[in-house]
């Protein structure tokens, strides 16, 4: 055969060999993935085998530790037993803590402290992206704040020096809309503190005991993590003024309130643990929770003044296209009576009365129509809630 044709054989046959080996490759790799598949379930299967041979591990509490034995509680029963417990567990033991027996009440695991998972879940791990910057025509009130709770945590030893104590709690009270939650966003925002957030209605629940032992295992994480920052929300919703009602419900909401009066002010030292509340209904709250060792500062947010709504416009228009005829110090007089959540409002509204006539430009007539579609819509309820505070 010809040294062409000879070559040109050759370069087939080499093709054909690429092409089984690429699909000898393949099969290979669909092998390896059903053999890793295979091999996951076996281990799976392993695992749920050895569990259901495994016996089951019981809760208990160490009650006390004697020597080499120790006393524990099984949880449901509160059978307490005397039993014994291997030296490396024995020197990590105390009275308290959260253990697992089997069912010889052998100690088998020490288990860490009992927390109510919707307690985590109230940590902010995030920053919100609220600054100082961001609030208007409460300046006053961020300095109040400032000092009763962000600077005991920056700078503890001002207030060792001068011999006082930090102010223990912040209740900000005043009509919705005027910046109480920013005001709080903006302190976690700006520490690094951990930051608990939740509404007073969270804690209100349907079971005895439930509500009171939420607020517990809040404190106690607040505790574990300090600095902390606990923020509720609308607590009106569980310190309202306690009444003679008999129905079980109130009687649930008022024991709540008393363990929140407890973990503020009680026997155990709080720590490095700050507290904010906010409520827009301050003639609701029981006496007890208002007094000095719990709330030292009760901070009003009014609604904003003139020249108050004129910083919250500029706030709010900073990123907008604002056009050079817009008169910030009419349209605070135009909104007087209006709260920093409604000149936001107003702001919103403007910006969409420019986008109906195809414009980027936000005018003066923008403004003023916005204003006059808010009253029409009925939201001239501005402060319908101050008669609170009259």
């Amino acid at each position: 055969m010809p040294d062409d044709e000879r070559l040109e054989a050759l370069r087939d046959h080499f093709e054909q060999i690429l092409t089984v080996h690429d699909q000898l490759t393949e099969q290979l790799e669909t092998a390896q993935e059903r053999r890793r598949s295979l091999q996951e379930q076996l281990d799976r299967t392993k695992r749920e085998n050895a569990a259901l041979k495994s016996s089951s591990l019981y809760i208990a509490t160490v009650e006390d530790v004697i020597d080499d034995e120790v006393v524990v509680k099984q949880h449901g029963n509160n059978q307490e037993v005397l039993t014994d417990v291997s030296p490396q567990l024995l020197d990590r033991l105390e009275a308290g803590d959260r253990v697992a027996v089997n069912d010889s009440f052998g100690i088998q695991q020490i288990l860490d402290a009992e927390t109510d998972a919707r307690a985590q879940s109230m940590e902010i791990e995030e920053s919100p992206a609220v600054g100082y910057e961001d609030i208007g025509g409460i300046d006053e009130q961020v300095r109040e704040v400032r000092e009763a709770v962000e600077q005991p945590l920056a700078q503890p030893e001002l207030f060792e020096e001068v011999g006082i104590d930090p102010p223990s709690g912040v209740l900000l009270y005043g009509p919705p809309g005027t910046g109480k939650t920013m005001l709080a966003k903006a302190v976690a925002n700006q520490t690094d503190a951990t930051f608990i957030k939740m509404a007073g209605s969270e804690l209100v629940r349907k079971f005895i005991g439930e509500g009171s032992r939420l607020v517990r295992d809040l404190f106690e994480m607040a505790r574990e993590r300090e600095p902390a920052i606990i923020f509720i929300d609308e607590i009106d919703a569980i310190a309202a003024k306690r009444t003679e009602s008999k129905t079980s419900g109130d009687a649930e909401v008022q024991r709540t309130m008393m363990q929140l009066l407890s973990e503020m002010d009680g026997f155990e030292p709080r720590g490095e643990v700050r507290i904010i509340a906010a409520t827009n209904r301050f003639d609701m709250l029981d006496s007890a929770i208002l007094r000095p060792g719990r709330f030292d500062r009760l901070i009003e947010v009014p609604e904003p003044d003139g020249d108050g709504r004129q910083q919250i416009f500029r706030i709010h228009t900073r990123g907008m296209s604002v056009g050079d005829d817009v008169d910030f110090e009419a349209l605070a007089e135009e909104t007087e009576g209006y709260s920093g959540a409604e000149v936001e409002s107003v702001a919103t509204e403007a910006g969409m009365f420019a986008i109906r006539d195809d414009r980027t430009d936000i005018r003066m007539v923008d403004f003023e129509n916005a204003i006059e579609k808010i009253e029409d819509d009925g939201s001239d309820v501005i402060s319908s809630a101050g008669y609170f505070y009259q």
